[in-house]
């Protein structure tokens, strides 16, 4: 794991949606970010209750 001190979470309806919002967030290539997946999405069964978003820990890599 990086050395920042300093993250940020992005959710989305899947894993590279909450990267794309990150990508963009920090005006940055998905190389120059680093990634933890903390929540992959989850779909309600026969579109009920119990959806749930995607959810990443996203770092800054050092340049």
């Amino acid at each position: 794991m990086s050395n920042n001190v300093h993250s940020e979470e992005f959710e989305g309806a899947d894993v590279e949606e909450a990267i794309r919002k990150a990508m963009a967030h920090f005006s940055s290539s998905r190389e120059e970010l680093e990634i933890k997946v903390v929540r992959e999405e989850k779909k309600g069964l026969f579109g009920m209750a119990g959806e749930k978003t995607a959810k990443i820990k996203v770092f800054l890599k050092n340049k």
